[in-house]
């Protein structure tokens, strides 16, 4: 209550964060193959939750080199699209990690990764869409909360691990940490994703997803080729096909069906 000589009511004015712009990235292999089967796929949603959550970092030229692979024309492309490559890439991740089914909980017997969670105090679990770990929680700033989620059950999708929207924000959190605190390449031996690890069975499987890149990647749009000679568009169209790793077709792990 204003009850001063002079006093005068103000009103508090929020502030206005602008939101980037977003589109919806293409979909990989696995998630065209459950929808021919009817089954449950990637939500487009969650590229636009990337896409939000990215790093100003993982858009600038740092990352360039790192992405080559699989985007050579990262460099020239817009903002947006960048941001689609990226939801596109944490598409194909969880193809990978987890066949796109956000409750997979897997406790692996290799001694490598069957070590003790310091958060559960119990042989650590990967859970969700990237599986991840609940000791992630300390060490990327994760909002996963044990306490909670002990009382629910394994894989009730309410879980803080298990819901898409805190897992999607730690994989970020663990990629921007991987690409520019520690200055690794985007496929490293020391990767926290054994799929990011080149040479291994889960690398190729992370390869195949990345079968469909946004064109953009590869190919300059149209109003952007009309400005480059012959020979450049000759080049870039050359690339198209070529960006990706050459793997072997494997056939698709019974988990991911």
């Amino acid at each position: 209550m204003c009850i001063l000589p002079g006093c005068q009511f103000t009103r508090a004015i929020p502030r206005f964060t602008p939101q980037p712009a977003v589109k919806v990235a293409p979909e990989t292999p696995i998630a065209e193959k459950k929808e021919e089967l009817g089954k449950p796929a990637w939500n487009p949603q969650w590229d636009v939750l990337v896409e939000k959550e990215l790093p100003s970092e993982l858009l600038t030229t740092r990352v360039a080199h790192a992405v080559r692979p699989f985007c050579p024309r990262f460099n020239s492309m817009s903002e947006v699209d960048k941001r689609t490559f990226w939801a596109y890439f944490f598409q194909a991740l969880a193809g990978a990690e987890a066949g796109l089914v956000p409750t997979t909980n897997v406790r692996h017997t290799d001694p490598e990764v069957a070590v003790e969670d310091t958060v559960t105090r119990r042989i650590v679990r990967q859970e969700g869409l990237l599986q991840l770990t609940y000791m992630d929680s300390d060490r990327y700033g994760c909002a996963f909360d044990w306490q909670a989620d002990k009382k629910l059950p394994e894989k009730d999708p309410t879980r803080t691990i298990l819901r898409p929207e805190n897992n999607l924000r730690c994989g970020v959190n663990i990629l921007a940490n991987q690409l520019i605190a520690q200055r690794k390449p985007l496929m490293s031996a020391t990767s926290y994703w054994a799929t990011l690890r080149p040479g291994t069975l889960s690398y190729r499987v992370f390869a195949k997803q990345m079968a469909n890149v946004p064109q953009v990647c590869t190919v300059a749009p149209t109003n952007e080729a009309q400005t480059n000679t012959p020979a450049t568009r000759d080049q870039a169209i050359s690339t198209q096909g070529t960006s990706t790793p050459a793997v072997a077709m494997n056939t698709w792990p019974t988990w991911m069906e």
